[in-house]
């Protein structure tokens, strides 16, 4: 039986725990097949992001031409974009395939902090890529960034709906408080809320775990609500099972429904 297969767009993260690495575990856990397109270089640990670097638009574009013609993806995850050029030919490529559930992490800030999108960026992202995206997975403080002119976090969700997006889940993972809420919108309302016991613990690249499970489940067929849903439990286990490979953030165990019992 052949397996569904997800276009990634996304940055390299040496350490493992984000960035394709991440997608490409996640997207496997799911049932299906992940082909990968690197958005950008970076020098990252565990515990935060230290230099990030594009990779060129012309080679972007020809991988992803080149893949494009021979393997039809069921489903498009795009994390990290730092660069404007990538930004337009991410959406020339996806206008192209048309059709294909796309799931969106608008990552701007690093787990430890960093600035990885500047307002250029941010704001190509959100006028070409968002009114093209199926879900769009901001953290509350990402939400906040691109729906600047919101006062409240349901004013957020419902402008974010407004760029043009089918489903926005805004994760309540840097909020701070006991349970992690996370609030899904959709047709012009908060459809859905989403409480997960807080985990004590950092860790690194829940977001891309997140993010990509969904569109491994949607590659399959599942609806939005569906694969959100079920995206979160898998996540919310992936870091229930984290383990430590640095001195910095903790990484999910994306496999841990295939590690042996001791």
């Amino acid at each position: 039986m052949d397996l569904p297969t997800c276009l990634v767009f996304s940055g390299h993260d040496p350490s493992g725990g984000a960035g394709v690495q991440a997608d490409i575990e996640a997207v496997a856990s799911m049932g299906s097949h992940a082909v990968t397109v690197i958005t950008a270089l970076t020098v990252q640990d565990t515990a935060n992001v230290h230099a990030v670097e594009s990779v060129s638009a012309p080679l972007f574009i020809q991988q992803t031409r080149t893949l494009l013609a021979d393997i039809k993806p069921a489903a498009v995850k795009i994390g990290l974009i730092p660069d404007v050029a990538i930004v337009e030919a991410i959406h020339s490529i996806l206008v192209d395939m048309g059709g294909v559930p796309i799931v969106l992490d608008p990552v701007v800030w690093s787990g430890g902090g960093t600035l990885l999108q500047d307002d250029a960026v941010a704001e190509a992202v959100k006028s070409l890529l968002f009114p093209l995206a199926t879900v769009i997975t901001p953290n509350e403080r990402e939400a906040k960034r691109y729906a600047a002119n919101a006062d409240t976090l349901e004013a957020c969700g419902i402008s974010l709906l407004e760029s043009g997006c089918d489903y926005v889940l805004i994760t309540g993972g840097d909020s701070g408080t006991d349970k992690v809420t996370n609030k899904l919108y959709a047709n012009n309302r908060c459809l859905d809320i989403f409480s997960w016991p807080r985990l004590p613990h950092e860790f690194h690249g829940s977001g891309c775990t997140l993010a990509s499970s969904i569109a491994g489940l949607l590659s399959h067929g599942h609806e939005p609500h569906t694969a959100i849903r079920e995206a979160q439990k898998y996540t919310w286990d992936s870091l229930n099972h984290a383990y430590r490979t640095g001195r910095g953030q903790k990484q999910p165990h994306r496999f841990f429904w295939a590690a042996r019992s001791s």
